[in-house]
């Protein structure tokens, strides 16, 4: 018998799969299904070290879809969820903004419902987890202000928007119907198996490559940036010992300039491949701005340090140079992504099992 069975959603995904990892380690008494319908970010290679373990269960489900949840329910009758399924690039929202209502929010709002049906008769022990972004809170002056948990909402693209939305149901499922929640919100994470549209990975594969690192406007853009360990490692603890209805806001207390990042990254790129000094930065490449693109994002993690005793255990250059190792020692996942190839074979593999 299981002590606990939890949902992971998005569990294929680049963060999700960080979590589900430490999650199938370290609680052999837990019962992990990972729910997935595997979108171009949901990634079964990300998990091929943990996919036979005894308590790993992959679901091809679709958040979206109300009666296949409900199935699931019925199927496993969980004690908790920690809902990370989401769309998440800001890019792809503003040319599809409906793309990003329909998952983020009506995908929520159908997790919300089937766990309230699920629970209503007893909600000791249950926990609906709601992962989100400091996006929702919207943008930053260059004073020194952090986003805390009471900062006001103020999201300015579709795809904030629709976080910021769906963090507005799950509070209103724990105030209306009693559910139990916690919701986190985040800074930039980065890492191993990012999707390679994102920043970081994105000028890797092409430094690599020797093809321009395109940069929004001047590169003027700060963000908090946080290792992915360290945010699985926080979504663990306030999992286990965050207070029902509250949030915490997880932060890496590393703020950089876009450009600064990049300029980082090209010297470490340069000593990894041989390359002479300042070879790799000649790649960088200035592009039209972003719309609605927000200028500063930081975070205030102190109540999650203080009150849950949570801390992040890397500087911001160390994680850099353990992600660029781990790109440069996994050429193949980088190549089954960028040719596509992944999205076919892994999913026929896993259906072999």
């Amino acid at each position: 018998m299981m002590a606990k069975t939890i949902f992971i959603t998005g569990g294929a995904g680049f963060i999700g799969s960080h979590v589900v990892r430490l999650f199938v380690n370290k609680y052999p008494d837990y019962k992990i299904v990972n729910v997935d319908v595997l979108t171009y970010a949901g990634n079964l290679e990300n998990l091929t070290d943990v996919c036979d373990a005894p308590n790993y269960v992959f679901e091809k489900v679709d958040i979206v879809d109300f009666q296949a949840i409900n199935k699931l329910f019925e199927k496993y009758r969980p004690d908790g969820i920690i809902h990370l399924a989401a769309e998440s690039h800001v890019d792809r929202s503003i040319t599809n903004p409906f793309a990003f209502i329909h998952t983020n929010v009506m995908g929520t709002c159908n997790l919300l419902h089937a766990a309230k049906e699920a629970w209503k008769n007893n909600m000791e022990g249950k926990l609906f987890y709601h992962v989100s972004t400091d996006e929702v809170y919207g943008a930053l002056e260059c004073d020194g202000t952090l986003f805390t948990e009471t900062t006001r909402y103020d999201p300015h693209s579709p795809y904030s928007a629709s976080k910021a939305s769906s963090d507005h149901f799950v509070r209103a499922y724990h105030d209306t119907f009693g559910l139990p929640i916690v919701i986190s919100n985040c800074s930039n994470n980065y890492g191993a198996n990012q999707f390679p549209e994102k920043l970081i990975p994105l000028a890797i594969n092409n430094i690599k490559n020797k093809r321009p690192i395109p940069i929004y406007g001047k590169g003027e853009n700060i963000r908090d940036w946080l290792y992915v360990n360290d945010h699985a490692s926080a979504i663990d603890i306030i999992f286990h010992k965050g207070k029902n209805g509250e949030t915490y806001n997880i932060g890496g207390n590393n703020e950089w300039t876009n450009i600064d990042l990049i300029h980082t990254l090209c010297a470490i790129m340069d000593k990894k491949l041989g390359r002479r000094a300042g070879e790799s930065a000649e790649l960088i490449t200035f592009v039209k701005d972003r719309a609605g693109h927000d200028l500063r994002y930081a975070i205030d993690s102190s109540k999650i340090q203080k009150e849950l005793g949570w801390h992040p255990s890397l500087q911001f250059e160390e994680g850099l140079e353990k992600t660029v190792d781990w790109y440069l020692a996994n050429e193949t996942w980088v190549n089954h992504i960028t040719s596509g190839s992944y999205q076919k074979y892994y999913e026929q593999q896993y259906n072999q099992r």
